[in-house]
C-alpha cells in the first residue's frame, strides 16, 4: 500500500449541474388504473397515493399512526421459567421437543398484531367523459415532490398539482383551468367512520378503529380514533360543502382556480407507544388549519419546494444525459426489463429511492418507514405493514447516510430510544436478563415478545437494530446523538446480550435459542431425518455479536464510559465461535454443518458479515471466497427471486468488489420485480427492495467500512463515465467525485475538521490530510 501525505488545497465545493439540468420526475400518458400503478407523495406523516384520473380523480389517504390495535405486553410468563429446559434440548439435538416448549411457553400470549391501516380516500368527479381528454400526461417530480396531472378538455387546459407539505402538515391540492369548471369533492373511509360533518368552507370524519375480539390478536373493543378535515383555501368562483352518510364533500361551481387543504391526524402518542383517549383528532386537524390561515397558497407552495429540495438536492448523480427521459417510464421499464439500455433508469431508481425515505420517514412523523414505507391502501395489509426487524426494517434505513439524508434515521432512533426501554420488559420476562431486545417485529406499540410462531423466535433482532442505528454516528460523528440516544440503545442491548450468552457443549459462549431468519435446516439424529428452524450460535448471531462489540467498543472509548463494562465485552469476545466454512466451501449458516432444507432460501443471513457488517472482507481471504460461492450456491438453487433479497445481492457483490454482478442483479431488481410505478415487489408491494438497491447503487460507487474512502469500487463497465455530487462517507464526511473512461477527473472531500484519511482507487492507497472544510485532491491517482 502506498501511503504519503499530498498537498491539499481548500476550495469552494464543486458546483454541479443537477443530472445534467434534466428533470428527474415519473412520468405517464395515461392515468393509473390501479394502485400499484399511482404515485406516492408524503411528508413522513401524512401520504397519498395519486392515480391522476381527469374525470374521476383518487388520492388514496394515509397517515402513519393509523393503525388497528392496542398496546399490549405479550412477553410468555413462562419463558424464562422454561429457557434453561429448551437451550438444554437443542444441546442435545431434541429439536422436535424444543420447538414444541418453544412455541407453548416462548411464543407470545397473543402472538400475532394488528395491521397498518389506510386514513380513507379523496375523490375528485369531473362533468367531463374520458373521451373527451387530450394531451393527457402525469408527473411526479423528484426534487419538488409535486404531482402534476395536465390535460385539456375541447379548448380547456386544466392543471392539477398535489403535494404534502412538511412544514404546514397539509395536503395541498391546487386546481386550475382557463376556463371555469364545476366538480364534486368528497372525503371518505370505508370504516369506523362515526360522522360524517360540514361548516361553511370545510368538511371532516372522525372515528375510531373498532378491533373485533381475536385471541390471536389481542383484545377487541375501540381503539385508536382518527380524523380527516378538507377545507377550501382559495376559490375565484363559488362552492359548498355537503355531508353525508359516507362522505363529506364540496361541490365547486365556475372556478377557473381552487386551492384545497387536507390534513388529517390520530391521538397516537409516540412517547406512550400508545393512543391518548383525552386528544382529540379533530382538535388537532382544526389546529393545523387555524396555523395555514398566515399563509397563501404560494407561500405554503413555495415553502414546501424549499423544504423539500434543501434535503433532495443535498446529492446528484449522473451517468450521463438522459437520452430516455422522453419515454414514459412505465414503456421505460417495460424496456428495461426486456434487455433495452438506459443508463438513466438506475440513475432515476436511485433518486426515487431517497424521494420515498424522505416522504415516509422524517419529521413530522414520528415513526419509521414500515414494510410498505407510508403507503397502504389495506385494512388487512401484507404482513400488516409492519416493523419488520429480521432485515426489512433494517434494509429501509441502509440508504439513509450515505445518500445525506440522517434526519430519516433520526426517526428510527427516536422510536427505538422509546421502544428499547419498553423492551427491558422482554428482557427480563423472558430470558432474566438486563437490558433490553426484541425479536422479529413489532408495531406502534411497543410489541417486542415473540410474534407469529417459532419462526419468530429471533431475540437477535434487538441487537441487529442497535447496530443499524449506529451508522448514523458512524456517518455524522455527532458525539451529543451518541451520548444521549443511541450510547444507552447501545448499552442496553450489550447488557441483554451478556446475560443471554450460555456455554455450549463445545466450551463457547453462544446465542440459545438461535435462528437463522425464516430458514430450516435438517440433520439425522438417532438415525432419523429430523428438521429444525432452532439451532444455537447461528452464523447471523455470531456476525451481529462480532458488529454489536464494536460499536459498543468505539462508542464507549469516545464518551470514556463504562470501562468495567467494556473489559468484560473484550473478555466475552475470546469465546465466540468463530465463522466457519462448511465441506462445500460456502458460508456455513449454523453452528454445525447442516444441509438447508430450500438451498435457495430468499434470506441470505448467515453473509450479514460481509454487508452491511465488516467481519467479511477482503482482509480474510478465507471468508471472502467462500461468500462469494455463498451466494453463486444460493442463486443456482432460484435464490435472489425477491425483490428486497435481489436488493440484498447487489449490495453482497459490490462489496465483493464485482461490478459487473452487482449491476447484473441490480438490472434484475429494475427490470423484473418493479411494479408500474417503480415500487419493489416481493410480492406484494414492499418498499425495502427500493431502499435495498438504493443502498447498493450507493455501495457501487463508493464505500467508507474498512476506514478508507474506496472510490468507484464495484462500478461496471457501463458507468465508464459518470458523476456524483454529495454522497456521504463514515467519518463525516461528504464526496463530489467525477470519472471518465473509469478514470478519476475530479475528486474533492469535505470533513467537518482536520484529520487524516485514507483514500483507495483501482488497487492504490493513499494517506492524506484533509482540512476543514472542502479540499480538492490533485493528480492522486495515476495510471498504472
Amino acid at each position: 500500500m502506498k501511503r504519503f501525505f499530498l498537498n491539499l488545497c481548500y476550495l469552494i465545493p464543486l458546483i454541479c449541474a443537477a443530472q445534467e439540468s434534466e428533470e428527474l420526475a415519473l412520468w405517464y400518458n395515461k392515468p393509473a388504473s390501479q394502485w400499484v400503478e399511482a404515485l406516492p407523495i408524503g411528508n413522513g406523516r401524512l401520504a397519498g397515493m395519486v392515480f391522476g384520473d381527469p374525470v374521476n380523480e383518487l388520492i388514496q389517504l394515509n397517515e402513519e399512526s393509523v393503525w388497528a390495535g392496542s398496546k399490549i405486553n405479550n412477553n410468555n410468563k413462562k419463558s424464562a421459567e422454561y429457557l434453561p429446559i429448551i437451550q438444554k434440548a437443542i444441546f442435545e439435538n431434541r429439536f422436535d421437543e424444543a420447538k414444541d416448549l418453544a412455541n407453548k411457553y416462548m411464543v407470545g400470549t397473543p402472538p400475532r398484531i394488528r395491521s397498518y391501516q389506510p386514513l380513507g380516500d379523496w375523490r375528485f368527479h369531473f362533468p367531463w367523459e374520458k373521451e373527451s381528454v387530450g394531451n393527457y400526461k402525469r408527473k411526479l417530480t423528484l426534487a419538488d415532490a409535486v404531482h402534476r396531472t395536465q390535460y385539456t378538455v375541447g379548448e380547456n387546459q386544466i392543471t392539477q398539482q398535489i403535494y404534502v407539505s412538511a412544514n404546514h402538515e397539509v395536503m395541498m391540492v391546487e386546481i386550475e383551468s382557463t376556463a371555469p369548471i364545476s366538480f364534486e369533492t368528497h372525503i371518505s373511509r370505508e370504516r369506523d367512520v362515526r360522522v360524517y360533518e360540514k361548516a361553511n368552507d370545510y368538511v371532516y370524519y372522525t372515528g375510531q378503529i373498532h378491533d373485533k375480539e381475536d385471541e390471536s390478536q389481542g383484545p377487541g373493543g375501540d381503539h385508536m380514533s382518527f380524523a380527516t378535515l378538507l377545507k377550501v383555501v382559495f376559490c375565484d368562483g363559488s362552492y359548498e360543502t355537503y355531508a353525508q352518510d359516507s362522505l363529506a364533500g364540496i361541490r365547486v361551481k365556475q372556478s377557473k382556480k381552487v386551492v384545497f387543504a387536507l390534513a388529517g391526524t390520530t391521538n397516537y402518542v409516540q412517547y406512550l407507544l400508545d393512543y391518548n383517549p383525552d386528544i382529540f383528532p379533530l382538535n388537532t386537524c382544526k389546529t393545523i388549519m387555524e396555523r395555514l390561515d398566515d399563509h397563501s397558497s404560494a407561500t405554503i407552495k413555495k415553502n414546501h419546494i424549499a423544504e423539500h429540495g434543501q434535503k433532495f438536492n443535498r446529492l446528484e448523480f449522473s451517468l450521463g444525459a438522459d437520452a430516455k427521459a422522453h419515454i414514459p417510464t412505465d414503456e421505460r421499464l417495460k424496456a428495461f426489463g426486456n434487455g433495452s439500455e438506459d443508463l438513466s433508469l438506475p440513475v432515476l431508481f436511485y433518486q426515487y429511492g431517497r424521494y420515498l425515505l424522505m416522504s415516509s420517514s422524517r419529521s413530522p412523523g414520528v415513526l419509521p418507514a414500515n414494510l410498505q414505507g407510508i403507503w397502504n391502501k389495506d385494512y388487512e395489509a401484507p404482513w400488516n405493514a409492519d416493523f419488520h426487524t429480521n432485515i426489512n426494517l433494517q434494509m429501509n434505513y441502509w440508504p439513509a447516510e450515505s445518500a445525506n439524508l440522517s434526519e430519516t434515521s433520526l426517526v428510527l432512533m427516536l422510536f427505538f430510544d422509546r421502544l428499547s426501554k419498553e423492551a427491558t420488559k422482554t428482557a427480563k420476562e423472558m430470558y432474566n436478563a438486563n437490558g433490553w431486545t426484541l425479536h422479529h417485529l413489532t408495531d406502534p406499540f411497543g410489541r417486542t415478545g415473540v410474534a407469529d410462531g417459532v419462526w419468530g423466535l429471533s431475540p437477535m433482532n434487538g441487537p441487529w437494530m442497535a447496530n443499524s442505528m449506529y451508522e448514523y454516528y458512524a456517518y455524522n460523528e455527532n458525539v451529543q446523538v451518541l451520548e444521549h440516544v443511541l450510547y444507552p440503545i447501545l448499552k442496553g442491548s450489550v447488557e441483554w446480550l451478556l446475560d443471554f450468552l450460555v456455554a455450549s457443549p463445545e466450551g463457547y459462549l453462544v446465542t440459545n435459542p438461535s435462528h437463522s431468519p425464516e430458514n430450516t435446516f435438517k440433520t439425522i439424529v438417532n438415525g432419523k431425518q429430523v428438521q429444525s428452524q432452532l439451532s444455537y450460535a447461528s452464523t447471523i448471531d455470531i456476525q451481529i455479536i462480532l458488529e454489536l462489540f464494536r460499536n459498543f467498543e468505539e462508542s464507549a472509548r469516545v464518551l470514556n464510559k463504562d470501562q468495567d463494562l467494556l473489559n468484560r465485552v473484550k473478555e466475552v469476545s475470546t469465546k465466540l465461535p468463530p465463522i466457519q466454512v462448511g465441506k462445500n466451501g460456502t458460508i456455513q449458516e449454523w453452528i454445525h454443518d447442516y444441509e438447508e432444507v430450500e438451498p435457495g432460501h430468499r434470506h441470505m443471513s448467515h453473509l450479514l458479515g460481509l454487508y452491511p457488517g465488516r467481519s467479511i472482507t477482503p482482509n480474510e481471504p478465507v471468508l471472502f471466497e467462500a461468500a462469494k460461492k455463498t451466494i453463486e450456491t444460493r442463486l443456482s438453487a432460484g435464490g435472489g427471486h425477491t425483490g428486497w433479497s435481489k436488493a440484498w445481492i447487489v449490495n453482497f457483490y459490490a462489496r465483493l468488489l464485482d461490478g459487473e454482478q452487482a449491476y447484473q442483479h441490480l438490472l434484475g431488481l429494475i427490470g423484473k420485480t418493479c411494479l408500474p410505478n417503480l415500487f419493489s415487489t416481493h410480492p406484494p408491494f414492499q418498499i425495502d427492495g427500493n431502499f435495498g438497491g438504493t443502498a447498493g447503487i450507493a455501495e457501487m460507487l463508493l464505500q467508507s467500512h474498512l476506514q478508507e474512502i474506496h472510490i468507484l469500487p464495484a462500478i461496471p463497465k457501463a458507468w465508464g463515465s459518470g458523476k456524483v455530487k454529495g454522497i456521504r462517507a463514515r467519518g463525516d464526511l461528504t464526496v463530489n467525485m467525477i470519472w471518465q473512461n473509469h478514470e478519476i477527473q475530479e475528486l474533492q472531500i469535505h470533513s467537518n475538521k482536520a484529520k487524516e484519511s485514507s483514500i483507495h482507487f483501482k488497487g492504490q492507497v493513499h494517506r492524506v490530510s484533509l482540512k476543514k472544510g472542502w479540499n480538492t485532491i490533485s493528480k492522486l491517482f495515476q495510471k498504472i
